[in-house]
């Protein structure tokens, strides 16, 4: 078995599907880590407050790894427009 065949309206549906499900998981995801509460403590407790700049980087790291991958299926999807666009690292003298 060699792969399936797909016609590329198809793929590019189930890709941009798949963009929309990953942003709308994000945005959740931010969102939760914006809005969280901190649990009542006792008078007297010792601990540390929560990091909010460590929890927001570590809700966003991840998305940003998935925005690379899409990037990337999207170039290899589609290689003539990744062939007409130059190439992020490309440095020009």
């Amino acid at each position: 078995m060699d792969g399936i065949d797909m016609s590329p309206n198809v793929a590019d549906a189930v890709f941009w599907i798949a963009v929309v499900a990953c942003a709308v998981a994000q945005v959740a995801i931010t969102r939760s880590v914006l809005v969280a509460r901190q649990p009542e403590l006792p008078a007297g407790a010792r601990v540390a407050p929560a990091r909010r700049p460590a929890e927001l980087a570590w809700a966003l790291l991840p998305a940003l790894a998935v925005a690379g991958v899409l990037v990337l299926t999207w170039r290899t999807m589609h290689p003539a427009a990744a062939a007409a666009t130059p190439a992020v690292a490309e440095v020009r003298a």
